[in-house]
């Protein structure tokens, strides 16, 4: 039986997913909602739920600090939100943290997301 392979970068998970077609990404929209343009698909937080989240540190500059959520909306497309840790974050003001705090959250293991 083959093992899995460990992924330890941002760069190898995104590539997996690009690999298996899950590679849709999520931004917040102007109206506050999340927006998948490859799904061509708009997202309130009940729509969604995370399945993964992966942390990721930079060796030496806190400006690379990152946090992927892997998401799987209602049709059981899988898609991801990428953002920085912090002051570093592409996403201003209380509305992208308000969102994700009602995403409910249900943890899977890799080989399930990724199969």
């Amino acid at each position: 039986m083959e093992q899995p392979i460990a992924m330890n970068t941002l760069s190898q998970i995104l590539e997996k997913l690009r690999l298996k077609g899950k590679d849709n990404e999520l931004k917040m929209s102007d109206h506050g909602k999340m927006q998948s343009k490859s799904l061509g698909k708009i997202y309130k937080p009940e729509d969604l739920t995370i399945v993964k989240t992966y942390r990721f540190e930079g060796d030496s500059d806190p400006a690379d600090n990152s946090v992927l959520y892997l998401l799987e909306d209602q049709d059981k497309n899988i898609g991801y939100i990428l953002d920085a840790y912090g002051i570093y974050s592409d996403n201003d003001g209380p509305s992208f943290d308000d969102f994700l705090k009602k995403i409910p959250t249900e943890n899977r293991d890799e080989q399930e997301l990724f199969c």
